[in-house]
């Protein structure tokens, strides 16, 4: 009756029932009556999907045995169906929730350890198979979700879910690992060079904005990948030097692409012990502040710096700010040694600006991570520090990156704003990388940009590398008609700080010019200098 069939219509020849049977199970139904038959005993328990005269299938579960004629052969089968399609669904439902994401239908974590072991094992008996693991972290995104609400947060990964999953192949595994973080099995492609272009393409792709009610979001990406051929062999150990490849991403400043070195693991560092050091390291004087000269290109002298936050860990020697920096962020240790930073570089620039007294005067470049900005205790610092330290107004100059002003515009447009306003300058960091466009800059009061280094570099092949001088003078003319100073970071060869002065940038930074120098290094660069060139970089 459930399938709405004829009555007594199944108590036919096996015939009968392939003809209702779905396809996939028909092999088993003709195994299992064989069985039964040629051992003329047993039992049967098992579940099979019967089409209705609707079309759409059931799941029934047959229990019958069979019995056996005069001559010892088996008759017929006799039995009884129960229909089981409420108590299949509930178990597929249990099975697709334990290895599947409730948010994104992704599979999980343990789904996708599972098929990594597979690909793994796959990949040892079959050469052509090439798996590249990767580890997809999204940049801030706890920020992001404290701005714009836990509900637009889940909107936002099935954003990026989606696209993440237009961009793979059959073959390929996408699956939510953790809250923000993604991971990958691509399989599609072997080329180590496909697999990065592939890589960029995924990281590009994310950066475009996603609009909710009116408002853009901005995402940007930590990408770690293992390439195949290298020497994991464990799934566990594959995953781990993807999430650390991911890691130096983040360090690095996020938004990028990271392949998984052995050396990475030998530079790998403790964050829950590092955590608690850290904590401990501004009131042992442990913090403290490098200097990196940059220079005017018409002459070289010394325009200004800016300045580098340093760890001097007792055990672990000097540390750079992307070491200890993303463990500050998560701590909420980052508020603090903003703070140090900013007082530090303001004394420092007060000091060199009475030593050195040249117009324009020397400037100082301070980072602000996207904690401090999106404080409004900023304000208030940041005043406090200018009224304890005299500098020239504008000369200290609070530096920010692209991805971290597109993050919210609006936000970000009011609190710069109140930044120019209390006298302190604005810079824009890595302008080229993110999303927004050329005439955006005009909503936000900067005084200076950093042209990205991968503007700097003439790297790019094809009709990249013949846009490339386009699109760095069209930087560069904007940037001007609004009133801007450029500044061209990175500079290695002598070369590419003569084009970029060609370019039209008036300031250049990079270790062609110095490394980022103690204050005693810095000091030693203004003393022994003459009148005419006491500005000179050494």
């Amino acid at each position: 009756e459930a399938l709405g069939l004829k009555r007594r219509s199944l108590e036919t020849e096996a015939a009968g029932w392939l003809e209702v049977l779905h396809p996939a199970d028909r092999d088993r139904f003709r195994a299992t009556l064989d069985g039964i038959i040629e051992q003329r005993r047993g039992r049967i328990d098992q579940d099979f999907r019967l089409r209705a005269i609707d079309g759409h299938y059931m799941t029934f579960n047959l229990r019958a045995r069979p019995v056996v004629g005069a001559d010892g052969e088996v008759v017929r089968c006799i039995g009884t169906l129960i229909d089981v399609t409420g108590e299949r669904i509930a178990a597929e439902r249990l099975l697709h929730d334990a290895v599947r994401d409730n948010l994104t239908g992704l599979p999980n974590r343990e789904l996708f350890l599972d098929r990594l072991d597979q690909a793994l094992t796959f990949a040892k008996m079959d050469e052509s198979l090439k798996p590249t693991v990767m580890v997809i972290d999204l940049d801030r995104f706890k920020q992001v979700n404290v701005s714009v609400g836990m509900g637009v947060g889940d909107s936002i990964l099935l954003t990026v879910a989606r696209r993440l999953m237009r961009l793979l192949k059959p073959q390929d595994t996408l699956a939510r690992i953790s809250g923000d973080q993604f991971g990958m099995i691509l399989m599609s492609e072997r080329d180590p060079e496909r697999i990065t272009t592939f890589a960029d393409t995924m990281r590009r792709s994310l950066r475009a904005p996603i609009t909710f009610a009116e408002k853009e979001v901005f995402i940007t990406a930590s990408i770690g990948l293992v390439l195949p051929g290298q020497e994991q062999s464990k799934r566990s150990e594959v995953l781990k030097d993807a999430e650390l490849a991911m890691y130096y991403a983040k360090r690095i400043g996020g938004d990028r692409i990271e392949v998984f070195r052995p050396a990475m693991r030998q530079q790998k560092i403790d964050h829950v012990s590092l955590e608690g050091e850290l904590r401990h390291a501004l009131e042992r004087n442990q913090i403290f502040m490098r200097y990196q000269p940059i220079v005017r290109m018409h002459d070289r002298a010394i325009g200004g710096f800016e300045a580098f936050m340093r760890w001097r860990h007792p055990t672990l020697g000097e540390m750079a700010a992307s070491d200890f920096l993303p463990v500050a962020e998560e701590s909420g240790l980052i508020l603090d040694l903003g703070l140090f930073a900013l007082e530090h570089a303001a004394r420092q620039l007060g000091q060199w600006q009475r030593l050195v007294r040249v117009d324009p005067p020397l400037f100082m470049h301070v980072n602000v991570s996207s904690r401090q900005l999106l404080r409004h205790d900023l304000i208030q610092d940041l005043k406090a520090v200018l009224a304890r330290n005299a500098v020239a107004p504008g000369s200290l100059k609070l530096e920010v990156t692209e991805s971290l002003v597109m993050e919210n515009p609006e936000y970000a447009a009011v609190m710069l704003a109140r930044i120019r306003e209390l006298g302190a300058g604005l810079c824009l960091d890595d302008f080229g990388t993110g999303q927004s466009a050329l005439a955006y800059l005009q909503r936000f009061p900067f005084d200076t940009i950093k042209i990205d280094q991968r503007f700097v570099r003439d790297s790019a092949k094809g009709a990249a590398r013949a846009a490339r001088p386009i699109i760095v003078g069209s930087i560069v003319s904007l940037a001007h008609q609004l009133g801007m100073e450029v500044v061209a970071e990175s500079l290695e060869r002598e070369a590419e700080a003569t084009e970029m002065g060609r370019f039209g940038c008036e300031y250049a930074q990079g270790v062609l010019f110095g490394e980022p120098l103690t204050t005693e290094e810095c000091r030693a660069l203004f003393e022994p200098s003459t009148p005419k060139d006491r500005r000179r970089a050494a």
